[in-house]
């Protein structure tokens, strides 16, 4: 397969009856270089095919979820276009970015920033939703009535926000160990307050718990899966799930929720329930024909 239009191949690999491939492309939206990995099975060579993304957490880069998650196989089988960004822009030297793991570089909670000395980078709410979504969609044989999103603890976050903000890009959303309530998390806080300074009308815009309170989109046909770990060390500071339980409980929304014990916050707990994301995705992607 040739690099499509506006990329560069960094690498590809087959793998079961496809390819994992990672790209670069000059972003417009955050100003940098950004990467991204996605895996094309053999069956987007001759039709469109389903895309789920993909949004990683704090500190990974494009590598950690095609190289932990045995996401491959799943993609193969399903014959799902599987595509996940990086989680922030690099390289901005922007004084204060890379002080800290859980906030700039690696950290960009898929948000855009109001904050003058941010806002021109840290757009990554806009990356994902407008420039990434929509050069995947160019570039490669994705069937746009059937898109899915979902992620991982920030990366849960986003996938999270996404779908409730721009819900007629997605079909399906589902999450492991999202952070549910990010405007009052102590992760959350620290970094709105840097991104959007001391309005908190502006934080509550990225934030799942405030924003289905609100949400007047399409429900997905089945409740939204979400897992999450008992044994997550991140749960009670960080994640605060039953907050967005309560949420989605007065608004009427559709959640399924499940506490997976004795899991953790790693990439084992991802790789053991990865299957039910793929057939729950699946499903809803079959009932919205």
């Amino acid at each position: 397969m040739s690099s499509p239009s506006e990329l560069t191949r960094e690498s590809g690999a087959k793998a079961f009856d496809g390819h994992q491939y990672v790209y670069n492309h000059e972003s417009s939206t955050v100003g940098c270089k950004m990467k991204f990995g996605v895996y094309v099975p053999a069956k987007a060579e001759k039709e469109r095919v389903p895309l789920l993304i993909f949004l990683s957490g704090l500190t990974c880069t494009e590598q950690n979820f095609i190289t932990k998650s045995g996401v491959q196989r799943l993609a193969s089988e399903y014959g799902f276009i599987v595509a996940n960004p990086d989680t922030s822009p690099r390289g901005c030297k922007i004084e204060g970015d890379s002080d800290n793991w859980a906030f700039g570089e690696g950290a960009g909670y898929y948000v855009d920033a109001t904050e003058s000395k941010w806002s021109k980078n840290y757009r990554m709410f806009s990356y994902v939703n407008d420039e990434f979504y929509g050069l995947l969609i160019k570039n490669f044989n994705v069937d746009p009535n059937r898109i899915g999103i979902f992620g991982h603890s920030m990366g849960g976050h986003g996938a999270l926000v996404s779908f409730f903000k721009r819900p007629a890009q997605y079909k399906s959303v589902s999450a492991f160990a999202p952070i549910c309530n990010m405007s009052t998390s102590e992760w959350g806080v620290d970094a709105y307050k840097k991104f959007f300074g001391q309005d908190e009308n502006l934080w509550k815009q990225y934030d799942a718990t405030e924003l289905v309170a609100s949400y007047h989109g399409p429900k997905p046909h089945a409740p939204i899966l979400i897992d999450q770990g008992s044994d997550d060390n991140f749960l009670a500071k960080h994640l605060l799930p039953e907050r967005l339980i309560n949420a989605c409980e007065k608004a009427s929304f559709p959640i399924y929720f499940r506490e997976q014990a004795g899991y953790d916050h790693s990439y084992y707990f991802i790789m053991t329930f990865l299957e039910d994301h793929f057939k729950y995705h699946k499903k809803e992607f079959e009932n919205s024909k």
